[in-house]
């Protein structure tokens, strides 16, 4: 997509006086907040027939939790924030989970404000912060991803610095659900490297719930919080669709993204209604504003894509290209075992 894009760029730019630029734009996931917790809530009761326990995170803003707590059923939801931290050559996802609802939007103006300074000083000086907040939990998202794709020697040694100064502060580092077994793998093994746990997580935009799960005797978020920080006990469940080929699964994402939804409310249905990109005066708007229709070359590629789905044979290969996987860590000695 980005190299169909690139060569459309001249005719946007042109037009727009200002080009396409893929990461600077940003989409908001086909779910209404309520619909999200209440899908994986859902996968806990029926697959697992357990109380579900759901904490749910945006990228640095914590609109979702905040609304759906004056909901009566919802009033208990942590407000949590998946936290973007840019340090030196690259950027890394912090999720902070449970903050304390009547200071929780002072903190996510401290937040901000430390991603927009890139301090050091004031990094520690957030992260001691957070640490001593007894209900809250400081989870490392995905942290062998190279969201900068720095060359990978360099990578690993923005990481190590990373960890040297802020692990102390770090509760837990995160197996994804959306990541390559390999990758989960590797970070399975810098965990017990640094002397942490691992927890369940993971970057689930669209409608398949996450693909993994944490189990707990816990009867609440704080309680789970504590068994977390305290009793240093973590229990991750691999759920049957992480074994499905990564590539079918995203795919899936892809066409619940694009796919018309007429149910939605005025400016929610169309896929580019909820796709995002800067005008040419630096607003983030829908693009749907941008133009009178989207290009037609993008329109076939998603028509193909929408019948390649529907087929019924996406599903099948998925289904019978499901891998058998297990992981057993031993944080003792270190093993980290297939």
């Amino acid at each position: 997509m980005r190299w169909i894009l690139n060569a459309h760029q001249r005719k946007v730019a042109a037009r727009f006086g200002r080009g396409v630029d893929i990461l600077s734009g940003h989409w908001t996931p086909p779910l209404t907040p309520r619909e999200a917790v209440e899908l994986e809530a859902r996968q806990i009761e029926e697959k697992l027939g357990l109380k579900p326990l759901v904490s749910l995170s945006d990228h640095d803003n914590i609109e979702a939790a905040s609304q759906l707590r004056v909901v009566p059923e919802y009033s208990t939801l942590p407000i949590s924030v998946e936290w973007t931290v840019p340090y030196r050559e690259t950027s890394f996802h912090i999720g902070v989970h449970n903050l304390p609802a009547e200071h929780a939007a002072a903190w996510m103006a401290r937040l901000r404000q430390a991603s927009a300074q890139s301090s050091p000083k004031l990094l520690a000086e957030i992260f001691c912060a957070l640490h001593e907040l007894d209900q809250v939990l400081v989870v490392f998202n995905h942290p062998m991803w190279n969201l900068s794709r720095l060359e990978q020697g360099q990578f690993e040694l923005v990481l190590s610095d990373f960890l040297a100064k802020y692990s102390a502060w770090i509760h837990a580092f995160e197996l994804n659900g959306l990541r390559t077994w390999k990758e989960n793998q590797s970070v399975a093994e810098l965990a017990c490297a640094w002397n942490q746990l691992v927890i369940s997580g993971g970057d689930r935009h669209a409608f398949e719930p996450n693909a993994n799960v944490n189990m707990t005797n816990a009867v609440c978020f704080s309680e789970f919080v504590h068994e977390v920080r305290v009793r240093r006990i973590s229990h991750v469940m691999f759920m049957p669709q992480f074994a499905d080929p990564l590539a079918s699964r995203f795919l899936q994402t892809f066409l619940d993204v694009t796919r018309l939804q007429p149910e939605r409310p005025k400016g929610m249905q169309r896929w580019d209604d909820r796709v995002y990109h800067c005008d040419a005066q630096g607003v983030a708007r829908p693009l749907s504003a941008l133009w009178r229709r989207p290009p037609r070359f993008l329109e076939q590629i998603f028509h193909v894509a929408h019948l390649l789905g529907d087929s019924g044979a996406h599903q099948y290969l998925r289904h019978s290209k499901r891998k058998q996987i297990g992981l057993r860590l031993n944080l003792e000695d270190g093993e980290v075992e297939p």
